[in-house]
């Protein structure tokens, strides 16, 4: 038991009594217990296989390579339509989580079965991702912004792509393009902080303010 995680579940204030019941389903699993991307994350030799969370309406345990799972039970979620690997599974009560706790823990050593065999998720290119026509405007109108944003690594490319895309309104995809410049052009990605890391890196306490 991790004490990172102790402090995690000590400073709960929703969903204590459902997430410490994931929490001793997973660890009867024989997972060893982390603490990364501020939450619960359990693995098996260095390689995430399940994580749990919650949100305002639910809590849940979501496994990094659930698209790989036969999910028998059909109780898998894509959390969006461009999540490419992670499924969850969601609760609301502590009750439905004793109810599947043999189906859990079968999911669970499914996903290290998974990761014994080697298995990996057949991820998107970037090229297969959609470029929203606001943005082709834009790269037509300023070609040193489709310089710098094909100069940027695959990954912060995706999530550029993704988040220019995902909005419903032409004018908010435009908005979005318009507030983002300025940070592809200095070779900056979506979720980059000034000091060179991403807010997501462990090492960043994400406390500086973005470059726009």
């Amino acid at each position: 038991m991790n004490p990172k995680v102790e402090t995690f579940f000590e400073d709960l204030k929703h969903w204590r009594p459902e997430l410490s019941k994931l929490r001793e389903i997973i660890l009867g699993c024989n997972l060893n217990e982390e603490f990364k991307w501020m939450h619960p994350c359990y693995t098996f030799q260095n390689a995430n296989v399940v994580l749990i969370h919650g949100f305002k309406e639910y809590c849940a345990i979501m496994f990094f390579k659930g698209a790989l799972l036969k999910d028998d039970e059909n109780i898998l979620i894509q959390q969006t339509e461009n999540v490419q690997s992670g499924r969850q599974i969601r609760f609301t009560s502590l009750q439905q989580i004793i109810e599947k706790q043999d189906i859990l823990m079968s999911y669970i050593f499914e996903a290290v079965e998974v990761e014994k065999a080697g298995l990996k998720v057949k991820l998107k290119k970037t090229e297969d991702f959609k470029i929203s026509k606001e943005l082709e405007t834009k790269f037509n109108d300023n070609p040193d912004l489709k310089k710098a944003f094909e100069a940027l690594s695959p990954g912060r490319q995706k999530a550029y792509l993704l988040y220019f895309s995902s909005a419903k309104q032409s004018a908010t995809r435009e908005s979005r393009i318009e507030n983002y410049e300025k940070r592809i052009l200095n070779g900056k990605g979506l979720n980059d902080c000034v000091c060179g890391l991403s807010k997501k890196f462990p090492s960043c306490d994400g406390s500086h303010k973005n470059l726009k």
